[in-house]
């Protein structure tokens, strides 16, 4: 039995970076707070088995899970319903590219990309072609057409793009 382990050598997080992910973690935590679900800043990692068989444990900076009692010690074994990732200059590639289809292969049901630099948010869905699961981008979100901001998968949730971005140069 072995177990494919991937060091990334990445810098700490900004505060800018710490900020937006604090921002939309406050806004959603007590919209959740009578439900099954919890959302959970980039303390919480994931932890599956790849299609390729190997293993890959993934820290999202912010995720939605609503199988909370699925774990193994810090280590969720279930995908959570909702991933945010925050862009920055070390993680951009990975965050927009191997991240993303890891995401994609576990079938999580709505990704975000928040780019602080830009003030954008993409909105990608989930959906299938030809029984392959898929991301489609939804829509870019920016200050023009932010009424647009919206969970896809958590239409009761409110969430204010202004506020995803308070506080950040």
């Amino acid at each position: 039995m072995g177990i494919n382990l991937q060091i990334t050598d990445m810098a700490g997080a900004t505060p800018d970076h710490s900020t937006a992910i604090t921002n939309f973690v406050n806004m959603i935590y007590n919209q959740l707070k009578d439900s099954t679900c919890r959302v959970y800043p980039d303390n919480v990692q994931y932890k599956w088995k790849l299609n390729d068989g190997s293993e890959k444990i993934v820290i999202p900076d912010v995720s939605i899970n609503c199988q909370i009692k699925s774990r193994k010690g810090n280590s969720f074994l279930n995908a959570p319903q909702f991933v945010l990732e925050v862009l920055s200059p070390s993680t951009t590639k990975y965050d927009q590219t191997e991240k993303k289809e890891i995401y994609r292969e576990e079938e999580i049901p709505e990704y975000w990309i928040v780019d602080i630099q830009k003030r954008t948010i993409e909105m990608y869905d989930l959906d299938y072609e030809n029984e392959e699961p898929r991301y489609y981008l939804i829509d870019t979100i920016t200050h023009e057409n932010k009424e647009g901001l919206h969970l896809i998968h958590f239409p009761h949730i409110k969430i204010d793009f202004d506020k995803i971005f308070d506080g950040i140069e």
